[in-house]
């Protein structure tokens, strides 16, 4: 079958569903963001994309600093309710109970809940037209304990992270992969298996 051509707009998915959030630990707004990414390996660099006339924007315009908390299936609702309510009108942290906790360097609070929370200082404000992008330097990454595993690695795969894409909120399934799997040499037979190969032979 052939591909259907329609005209340029946003259909790369799916992508993160993040709540960041901004101001201080007093006074602080959660915004729902899907257009963020990493920019860069060293220094550790982001973006999010805000509109202009979003709450949020002028908070992490004036502080210069803003928190990406990632979403699981648990804060799939709050995700949402975050991203069509506005700080003008109603402390999303209040309504969605959820919990703020203290940066370790950022003064915007982390949200508790979150498996992962990445604290971000702005470098550089770029208009793009209904967006402005907010690049930024990750300044420090803050773990749920209960998602390291015996060895001290953080296993991700617990998390139960979700993504959008056009329009909808999804899960991600288990990994299929990992990054080079597909030129990693296979492994020798062990000399076990060969033993037990030649018994079954004979």
């Amino acid at each position: 079958m052939s591909k259907i051509q329609w005209k340029g707009g946003t259909f790369i998915y799916p992508i993160p569903a993040v709540m960041v959030s901004c101001g201080t630990m007093e006074k602080s707004n959660i915004i729902t963001v899907a257009w963020t990414g990493i920019l860069n390996t060293n220094p550790a660099m982001c973006y999010i994309s805000v509109r202009p006339e979003r709450f949020s924007h002028d908070i992490i315009k004036e502080s210069g600093e803003f928190v990406i908390n990632l979403t699981n299936r648990q804060l799939a609702y709050a995700t949402d309710w975050c991203g069509v309510k506005s700080g003008r009108d109603v402390d999303k942290f209040k309504e969605m109970k959820l919990t703020k906790e203290k940066a370790n360097i950022v003064k915007a609070p982390l949200i508790k809940e979150s498996p992962v929370s990445v604290e971000c200082k702005v470098k550089e404000i770029v208009p793009l037209g209904s967006h402005d992008m907010f690049i930024a330097e990750i300044v420090a990454i803050d773990a749920d304990e209960k998602y390291i595993d015996e060895k001290g690695a953080f296993d991700i795969s617990k998390c139960d992270l979700i993504a959008y894409a056009n329009g909808g909120y999804y899960p991600l399934e288990k990994k299929i992969g990992k990054f080079g799997y597909s030129v990693q040499k296979k492994k020798n037979v062990s000399q076990n298996n060969i033993k037990k190969y030649h018994k079954k032979s004979r």
